[in-house]
């Protein structure tokens, strides 16, 4: 999986993606990221990416030429591989809800996914339309723009790419995984109060562990 990130704020993702899982998956070649840093794509002498809106109204929308501009490069550069299947990404806090079941569906589909982070109020809607995009929401609220999303997004789908977890088992959505779990010492005091692990966590009985974790799960899932 390639993951092409079009920002203003490229080093804003740098962190995340230099750390724990996302970094293993990059170095050991079973993911790509690459960012873009959309003022180099502008035809503006002051670099700028954004302009008043048409209808007035407050704050600035993204202009779609350097997008479309970054875009082009990308699929240029994609032209050279085979078999590419890319997929474009806008954020939109109503846009089809982002899921485990969507990012395992799209770790299978595509080769390339194509995020555009969206700042300010937003992306000239031509963009959407131009690129056939895709509108995902990791959530009923809305954030100062793309980048978090964009994390979000690419650690979700990145952990469905066989490889990326040492243990497959890690999977949280493939096995029963109550919310409530436990890790040594068995009995942890606590200002004179002892908090105990479950008997049946230790008892070494895995139908019973097994049946307690799904009730778990299900009484904290209402």
């Amino acid at each position: 999986m390639r993951y092409h990130v079009v920002t203003i704020f490229p080093n804003m993702l740098d962190s995340y993606f230099a750390e724990s899982i996302i970094s293993r998956a990059v170095e050991n070649k079973l993911i790509e990221i690459h960012t873009y840093a959309l003022r180099e794509y502008t035809t503006d002498k002051h670099r700028r990416v954004d302009g008043k809106p048409y209808g007035g109204g407050p704050g600035m929308v993204m202009w779609a030429d350097p997008i479309l501009n970054c875009v082009a490069k990308i699929e240029k550069k994609l032209a050279r591989k085979k078999n590419t299947k890319i997929l474009f990404v806008m954020f939109n806090p109503g846009g089809d809800m982002f899921s485990n079941t969507l990012a395992k569906n799209v770790a299978t589909k595509y080769t390339d996914i194509v995020f555009i982070c969206g700042r300010y109020e937003g992306i000239d809607a031509r963009v959407k339309k131009i690129l056939k995009a895709k509108e995902w929401s990791i959530g009923n609220y809305v954030l100062t723009g793309g980048e978090l999303p964009v994390m979000v997004c690419i650690d979700a789908i990145t952990r469905q790419i066989k490889g990326t977890l040492n243990d497959e088992a890690s999977l949280e959505e493939n096995r029963i995984a109550s919310h409530e779990i436990y890790a040594r010492p068995e009995v942890y005091e606590y200002k004179g109060k002892k908090y105990r692990v479950p008997k049946v966590l230790l008892s070494g009985n895995h139908k019973l562990i097994e049946a307690y974790r799904a009730k778990k799960e299900n009484k904290i899932g209402k």
